[in-house]
C-alpha cells in the first residue's frame, strides 16, 4: 500500500507562523518615510491617515494601545493604488453589558479601504480618498480626502475628514452646496445592522482639517512624527467621551528588525500610545530552490527501463506518471503535476530525461496533464528544437515557438500505440499537520482553536475516491465563546463555537466523490457524506470551462443537514437546499480574478457573493469577498458577510519547490446570513491547469 501526501489541503496555521517569523524579511522601503502604520491600521501617522500607499503586495499586521482602546489590525495592498484591511477594537472601560459580565470588554470590528487618486510627481502631491469602518457598525465610521508631499527628509500631509475623523467640525459641510442632504450627518443608533453599506452617512455633515509631518532622522531606524487631528473625543461611541488637552499628537517609529517596528507617542496632550507592527511584501516572498534536484544532462544519463524513467520523471521533473506510451514517432507521458507550479519547468526537466532514453526515431515529446482523473491539457515539444536550444541559448526562441499547448480532445483514443509503462493504481494517500481556526465573531474578542488533523483518501477507481479527515484540539480559548446576537436567522454558522467546544476529537470530513469529464469543456462532480464540520449531505457540481478561456461558469446544488455538536455521525433537525451559479472571470487587468456567485445560502437567504483576488508572479494570492443577501435586518451586527484571504505557495518560504499552498482568512464576524457550505473540492480549482496562465510568461522555466 503506497502512502503519499495529499495534494489539495488547507493549512492556515503554516502561513500564519511563517508570516509571523517574517521569512523572507521585508524590504527596507516597507518601513521607509511615509510608510508607517496608523494606530487603527493602514498607512498613516498616528490617528490621521495620509495619502501614502505601499507597493502592491504590501502586508501589515499590528497591535496598538491608546487608552481606552486596544486595537488589532490586518491590512493588505492588492494593487498599488488600493489598501484594505480589518481591525478589532477593544474598549477597555466599556463592558459588554449584553453578556451580563462586567469583566468582558466591548469589542468592535471594522473594515477600511483607501484608494489613491493621484500619484505624486515633482509638483503635484499624492492624493487619496478613504473610508473608515465601512459596512460595519460604523461606530468609528468616517471618510477623508488627503494629500501628501515629500520634501527631502520630511513627508507632509493635509486632509479633510468627515464623521469620526472630522468631529471637530472646523468647516461646515463642504459639500452642502451640492444638496441640502449633505448639511447634516445622520447618526447611527447602534451601527450597521441592515445588510447594507451606510452610504447615507458618507461625506455628510461638518468636516475638520487634519494633517501632519514625518521626519526621517539621521539614524535610519528612527522616524519622528507630529500630527494635528480632527477628532474632539467628545462624541466617542457608547457615551465614552475622552478629555483632549491638545489636537497635536507626537510620535516616534523605531525599526526593531527588518519586519518589526515599535510605535510610541503622546496623544490628546495627556495619553501615552504604544504599538507594534509587522510588515512584509507578499509579492516579493521567494526563496532560492537550493534543495531541488538539478536538471539532468542527457549526455550523462544512461538508458534504463521505463519503470526507472517514470520514477525519475516523478523525483526530478515533478510528474506523477500514470502511463507512458509510444505513438508513432511520439513519446506520450500521461500524469499529474506533483512539484512545480509552472508546468513548463516540469516539461523542460522531463524533456532531458526523455532525450536520454528515447530511440532516434522519436521526434516529439508529448505531455498529457490530468488532475484526479480529469483530462486538462497537453503539450507537444519538438525533440530536435529542444536539443538545439539545450546546446545553445541562441536557439531558445525558436524552440519556444515550436512548443504547442492545446486541449485534450474527449474523442482521443487512449488505447493507441504501445504501452511502455503503466503505474499501479494509486489507492491510499494520507497526510497530517496543524490547523488554526479563528475569529468566530461576536463580542468575545479573538477566538481560536489550534488543532492537529489526520486526513486520508482511498481511490476506488480513476476519478472516484473516499476522503476523510479527523481533527483533535491542541489548544483553544473557546471557554470565552458565548453567542449573543440579535439575528432571527436559523443558526447555520453561529453554532460553530458549540461544535468546537463540545469535543476535542471530531470527524471533519468523510465523503465519497466522483469526477467525470462530460465532453469538450464540460466537467462534473458528485459527492456525499460528512461534507464539513457542521454539515452532512449530498451534492453535485457541473462546470463549463473552455480551454485557456478568461471565463468559466459553474453550478452546484446541495442538500445538507446540520450535524450534532459532537462531530460524530448524528444529525440535527435543521436541513436546507443550497447552491449557486458562479461565474469565474480573468479580467486581464493586473492579474485580477473575479468570482460572482448567485444563489441560496445555508440560512435560506438569497443573494450574491463577490470575490476579487490578485495573483502575483510568485503565486501569492490576495483576495477579498463580500456577500449581500435578502436577510436584511435579520443579519445583525456587521450588516453583511465580508473578509480578506491569503493563499501562499509553500515554495515562497522553503528551498524546495512545491504545489502545496497555505491559506488563511480574516473574517471580522461570523454570522448566519450569507453563509456557504464549505465544500472540500471545487471543480474550478481542480481544473486550474485548463488555464495556461504564466506558462508563456516565464521563458526561463524550461531550464530551471
Amino acid at each position: 500500500m503506497n502512502a503519499t501526501p495529499l495534494r489539495m489541503r488547507r493549512r492556515s496555521l503554516v502561513v500564519a507562523v511563517l508570516l509571523g517569523l517574517g521569512l523572507p524579511t521585508a524590504q527596507a522601503e516597507e518601513f521607509g518615510l511615509g510608510q508607517g502604520q496608523r494606530d487603527t491600521g493602514g498607512i498613516g501617522l498616528m490617528q490621521t491617515p495620509t495619502a501614502r500607499t505601499g507597493d502592491a503586495g504590501h502586508f501589515a499586521a499590528g497591535w496598538n494601545r491608546t487608552y481606552p482602546y486596544r486595537r488589532w489590525s490586518v491590512f493588505v495592498q492588492p494593487l498599488d493604488w488600493m489598501e484594505l484591511g480589518f481591525r478589532y477594537v477593544q474598549v477597555e472601560n466599556r463592558p459588554y453589558l449584553a453578556a451580563g459580565d462586567d469583566d468582558r470588554y466591548n469589542i468592535d470590528k471594522g473594515a477600511d479601504i483607501k484608494l489613491r487618486l493621484v500619484e505624486e510627481s515633482r509638483y503635484i502631491p499624492e492624493v487619496a480618498v478613504g473610508f473608515q469602518d465601512l459596512g460595519g457598525t460604523t461606530l468609528f465610521g468616517g471618510e477623508y480626502l488627503v494629500a501628501s508631499k515629500r520634501w527631502n527628509n520630511f513627508d507632509f500631509s493635509l486632509g479633510l475628514g468627515w464623521g469620526y475623523l472630522g468631529n471637530h467640525g472646523d468647516i461646515e459641510s463642504p459639500l452642502g452646496w451640492i444638496d441640502d442632504s449633505f448639511d447634516e450627518r445622520p447618526r447611527s443608533a447602534g451601527g450597521g445592522q441592515g445588510g447594507e453599506i451606510a452610504t447615507h452617512q458618507m461625506f455628510r455633515g461638518p468636516a475638520a482639517l487634519f494633517g501632519g509631518v514625518e521626519y526621517q532622522t539621521p539614524w535610519d531606524r528612527l522616524l519622528l512624527q507630529v500630527e494635528y487631528e480632527g477628532n474632539t473625543y467628545q462624541h466617542e461611541p457608547q457615551d465614552n467621551a475622552q478629555e483632549q488637552d491638545s489636537r497635536f499628537n507626537f510620535g516616534a517609529r523605531l525599526k526593531l528588525t527588518n519586519s518589526i517596528e515599535l510605535h510610541t507617542g503622546w496623544q490628546r496632550g495627556n495619553t501615552a500610545m504604544v504599538g507594534l507592527h509587522f510588515t512584509t511584501n507578499l509579492a516579493r516572498l521567494s526563496q532560492p530552490k537550493a534543495d531541488d534536484p538539478p536538471p539532468v544532462d542527457p549526455a550523462h544519463v544512461e538508458r534504463r527501463d521505463w519503470d526507472a524513467v517514470a520514477t525519475d520523471l516523478n523525483t526530478n521533473a515533478g510528474i506523477y506518471v500514470t502511463e507512458i506510451r509510444q505513438v508513432g514517432d511520439t513519446i506520450e507521458v500521461t500524469g499529474e503535476p506533483a512539484r512545480y507550479r509552472n508546468l513548463k519547468q516540469s516539461e523542460g526537466r522531463a524533456n532531458r530525461l526523455l532525450e536520454a532514453q528515447a530511440d532516434a526515431g522519436i521526434h516529439t515529446f508529448q505531455y498529457r496533464w490530468q488532475t484526479l482523473g480529469l483530462d486538462l491539457r497537453e503539450s507537444l515539444h519538438d525533440r530536435e528544437a529542444f536539443g538545439r536550444a539545450l546546446a545553445s541559448a541562441d536557439h531558445e526562441t525558436d524552440y519556444r515557438h515550436s512548443v504547442r499547448v492545446r486541449d485534450i480532445e474527449p474523442t482521443t483514443n487512449h488505447d493507441r500505440g504501445e504501452v511502455l509503462y503503466e503505474a499501479e493504481p494509486r489507492r491510499f494517500e494520507w497526510g497530517a499537520g496543524p490547523s488554526l481556526e479563528q475569529n468566530f465573531g461576536g463580542p468575545d474578542g479573538y477566538l481560536y482553536r489550534l488543532s492537529a488533523y489526520l486526513d486520508a483518501s482511498y481511490h476506488l477507481a480513476q476519478g472516484t475516491w473516499i476522503s476523510s479527515m479527523l481533527s483533535t484540539t491542541l489548544a483553544d480559548n473557546l471557554e470565552n465563546y458565548e453567542y449573543i446576537a440579535d439575528s432571527d436567522l436559523p443558526r447555520v454558522r453561529t453554532h460553530i463555537g458549540d461544535y468546537l467546544a463540545e469535543t476535542s476529537v471530531g470527524i471533519t470530513n468523510l465523503q465519497a466523490t466522483h469526477t467525470k469529464r462530460l465532453g469538450k469543456n464540460w466537467y462534473a462532480m458528485g459527492y456525499g457524506g460528512i461534507l464539513e464540520t457542521m454539515y452532512a449531505g449530498v451534492g453535485a457540481e457541473v462546470l463549463y470551462r473552455p480551454f485557456n478561456s478568461r471565463w468559466a461558469i459553474g453550478v452546484d446544488a446541495n442538500w445538507v443537514r446540520q450535524r450534532e455538536f459532537n462531530q460524530q455521525f448524528g444529525l440535527r433537525d435543521y436541513e436546507q437546499v443550497t447552491g449557486h451559479v458562479t461565474t469565474y472571470i480573468d479580467t486581464g487587468v493586473q492579474d485580477i480574478h473575479a468570482r460572482v456567485s448567485v444563489g441560496r445560502y445555508l440560512a435560506g437567504d438569497l443573494g450574491t457573493t463577490l470575490d476579487f483576488s490578485r495573483e502575483f508572479a510568485n503565486g501569492v494570492r490576495v483576495g477579498a469577498w463580500s456577500t449581500f443577501t435578502d436577510a436584511g435586518d435579520d443579519f445583525g451586527e456587521g450588516s453583511f458577510d465580508k473578509g480578506l484571504y491569503l493563499s501562499v505557495p509553500y515554495d515562497s518560504f522553503f528551498s524546495t519547490s512545491s504545489r502545496n499552498r497555505a491559506n488563511i482568512a480574516w473574517q471580522p464576524l461570523t454570522r448566519d446570513g450569507g453563509a456557504r457550505l464549505n465544500r472540500r473540492h471545487q471543480l474550478f480549482d481542480i481544473t486550474e491547469e485548463r488555464q495556461v496562465g504564466r506558462y508563456w510568461d516565464e521563458p526561463d522555466a524550461t531550464w530551471r
